[in-house]
């Protein structure tokens, strides 16, 4: 049986090998705008069934039978998409969501059918006057919002229902020149990671469902502001030491069913 034991040690050891990893890219991306922690989840493996339960001589029905599991593995990665705090910037083209949704940007046809989204909010505006993710791509904000060639840079404002304004040359009253649209899935934590502050859409996720701030439950649009990580760095920690000594405690399973051998062979 010590073999059984150290085959069992040996699938906690890379099931929690594996959490940490997830522990260790939360702790990675503390500091990365609109970033979503995810979580390892774990499930046991088969049962070796000793014996069932069945009805003993009397025809009375045992209480138990014996069973031996076999180990544990990870089930899933999920995406915990609670929101981060709001950090103000000052910088007109930036964007948090108070609430449900995120925003969707326009990617190469291979990547999600050629849509992605977000809740990095750090937009800014290109050469041809476009909201595009202030990444190392620049991806185009869609629905687009453009503004006009003689626009005032320090004018434009978003409100919290998503309308862009801005003053434009000759006039004194501000003008809408854009509706920002968020979007919002039946099961977000389906999302797929793609890197780069973006998820694409899965079967698991459904089909995105879009409107305007504020409205069918999405949140509203918090201008000049960001979110932060909703990585909470001392729980992380906490989480990491616990993964850190249960992967203790299965090695020490292995060296146990080891020096059980060991005795088992100079028996004699």
């Amino acid at each position: 049986m010590s073999i059984l034991a150290m085959h069992t040690a040996t699938t906690g050891l890379g099931a929690l090998s594996t959490e940490i990893d997830v522990i260790a890219n939360n702790l990675a991306n503390v500091n990365t705008y609109g970033f979503k922690k995810a979580r390892a989840n774990f499930e046991d493996l088969l049962y070796l069934e000793q014996s069932a339960g069945g009805q003993n001589s009397l025809g009375v029905p045992k209480p138990a039978g014996t069973s031996i599991g076999l180990g544990t593995r990870i089930s899933n990665t999920q995406r915990i998409f609670t929101p981060g705090s709001v950090i103000n910037t000052g910088i007109a083209t930036d964007m948090a969501i108070q609430g449900d949704g995120l925003f969707r940007v326009q990617t190469p046809p291979d990547m999600g059918g050629g849509y992605a989204y977000t809740r990095a909010g750090n937009f800014s505006i290109n050469q041809n006057g476009e909201f595009v993710l202030a990444n190392s791509d620049g991806h185009r904000l869609d629905p687009p919002v453009t503004m006009p060639a003689n626009y005032v840079p320090s004018s434009v404002t978003i409100g919290s229902d998503g309308a862009v304004r801005t003053l434009v040359s000759g006039n004194t009253v501000p003008q809408q020149v854009g509706q920002i649209m968020l979007f919002r899935f039946p099961n977000a934590s389906g999302l797929a990671a793609e890197g780069k502050n973006l998820f694409i859409a899965t079967d698991a996720s459904g089909e995105a469902v879009e409107g305007a701030p504020g409205t069918g439950g999405l949140g509203e649009v918090l201008g000049a502001s960001l979110e932060s990580s909703n990585v909470d760095a001392v729980n992380e920690l906490v989480s990491m030491m616990k993964a850190q000594r249960a992967f203790e405690l299965n090695s020490q399973v292995i060296t146990t069913g080891n020096e059980m051998l060991q005795t088992i062979t100079r028996i004699r």
